[in-house]
């Protein structure tokens, strides 16, 4: 399904069914915190890890086998959605016009260029989805961008603390990344996502084959049915969710300028009184620090 029709379908339906009941929507328990931080630091762990490996030459399916392989090695057996890489200008996803095109492919890593790795490994139950952003030498577009995108960090939980509902969070840091000269990215995205609640799965941890290259293989097979379980809509931040902040997010801005793309993705925790990151030892964070 081209993706304009996708997005005119969903626009139409996401702001009344976005307000339905779903069980994420809950504060959650020390212990789900605490496996949640768990899961987020073996994906940060995978990424750095292969970032290290990274050689020019490389190509965004080798990077992805490698962060998949990772990962297995330290017992991940079940995934929200396949290991994500993206090189220099794939990270803009500029005229894409189809579900394949967001795939890792054989686009090959230049020296200069800037990339993204994103991973969402499910340990024990918990999802550690997030996004990271780094190059092999320095790179002034990606250090703009970043150091933006740590700015936009530190509002983003009093945007969710503010009486703001989803959809006005979306279109301020829409109307704010554009205003300082950014492309907002996460635009391009399915469902033109900011981020997506995560939440403790039952499935059992065993390997899932992944579905065919369409619409679907944006998640794996576990990762679908976990969704079309939590009724797909409230679980989404898109321009057009209007219903409870409450629970546990991915969030990952996505932003572009030049022939660059960059983004963050990692766990925010929203309650009944305050909204606050997972974790602040987090390796953006450190790297672009302003």
């Amino acid at each position: 399904m081209p993706l304009t029709i996708e997005r005119g379908l969903f626009s139409k339906l996401s702001s009344k069914f976005s307000k339905l009941n779903s069980d994420s929507i809950k504060i959650p328990s020390l212990e789900d915190k605490a496996g949640f931080l768990k899961a987020q630091k073996l994906a940060y762990e995978c990424v750095t890890t292969i970032e290290k490996e990274m050689k020019p030459g490389w190509t965004e399916k080798q990077t992805t086998k490698r962060m998949d392989e990772f990962l297995r090695d330290h017992g991940v057996k079940v995934f929200l959605h396949r290991p994500f890489a993206w090189f220099g200008e794939h990270a803009r996803f500029d005229g894409y016009k189809r579900f394949t095109q967001f795939h890792p492919g054989k686009k090959i890593l230049k020296e200069e260029e800037s990339f993204i790795l994103d991973v969402s490994p499910v340990v024990e139950g918990y999802i550690g989805d997030i996004g990271y952003s780094s190059c092999l030498i320095n790179n002034s577009e990606l250090k703009e961008g970043m150091e933006y995108l740590l700015k936009l960090r530190k509002e983003i939980p009093h945007y969710f603390n503010s009486s703001m509902n989803p959809s006005e969070i979306w279109w301020k840091i829409d109307s704010d990344a554009k205003l300082a000269g950014f492309d907002n990215v996460h635009a391009l995205y399915p469902f033109a996502v900011l981020g997506h609640r995560v939440y403790k799965v039952n499935l059992p941890n065993v390997s899932f084959p992944l579905l065919p290259i369409s619409f679907a293989s944006w998640f794996s097979l576990q990762g679908s049915y976990e969704f079309l379980s939590h009724k797909v809509l409230p679980e989404l931040l898109t321009p057009n969710h209007e219903g409870d902040k409450i629970g546990i997010w991915a969030i990952e801005p996505h932003l572009g300028k030049g022939k660059t793309g960059f983004k963050f993705e990692e766990i925010l925790v929203v309650e009944k009184d305050k909204a606050y990151w997972l974790d602040d030892d987090v390796p953006h964070v450190k790297k672009f620090n302003v």
